[in-house]
């Protein structure tokens, strides 16, 4: 799944200008429910600020306005709208950081955050949809291809796959499947060789 995908863009976008006030930001996120702010002058994104950049200098006894320009990120880390929700997932881990803007070129088209990675990752593992997932360990004959090959035969609609270490030092392999007749699919693979460990919806 590519960022553009999962990002929020198009008219949805939120934008602030570098002369505002810090509580006008503050006031936009909160309309909008959001955290993330980019800075715009000209059509370009010249900064970027958040929610946290405003808690941080919100004191009441501040006895001057504070402008949007002179606390907001400069070197802002930013993400291809064609790029993999994985690499945007590596850069918001890695920088430690909830949110990226999305650019297209150098025109800034949406911001992505760790929500919507989070949304992408329940929709493609399919955890919404009423769905069984089947965990076993590969026989000697076949593997991958031949697990997917008998699902399918037996009316079974492959929703995604995973794998983690077992204790035998095998890969387990888990096979989340949309409901069907999980009995007919698990004796089937058993017959052709392979260790159904666990069924857990």
């Amino acid at each position: 799944m590519k960022v553009k995908h999962c990002m929020q863009g198009g008219k949805k976008l939120v934008t602030i200008g570098r002369d505002a006030l810090l509580q006008e930001a503050g006031t936009l996120m909160k309309q909008h429910g959001i955290r993330h702010l980019p800075v715009v002058e000209d059509d370009q994104m010249i900064g970027f600020i958040t929610e946290s950049d405003i808690r941080h200098y919100a004191f009441p006894s501040l006895e001057r306005d504070i402008h949007v320009h002179e606390v907001m990120v400069r070197n802002i880390i930013t993400i291809n709208v064609n790029a993999t929700v994985e690499k945007a997932a590596r850069l918001i881990h890695d920088y430690k950081i909830g949110g990226l803007p999305v650019m297209d070129k150098k025109k800034l088209v949406g911001i992505i955050t760790a929500t919507d990675l989070l949304s992408a990752l329940i929709s493609v593992m399919g955890l919404l949809k009423a769905s069984t997932r089947i965990d076993l360990l590969l026989g000697k004959k076949g593997g991958v291809e031949d697990v997917t090959r008998i699902i399918k035969e037996h009316g079974g609609e492959i929703i995604s796959v995973s794998t983690e270490q077992h204790s035998s030092r095998r890969k387990l392999y888990g096979f989340r499947l949309e409901k069907c007749d999980f009995d007919v699919v698990i004796e089937a693979l058993e017959e052709a060789g392979h260790k159904v460990v666990a069924v857990v919806d």
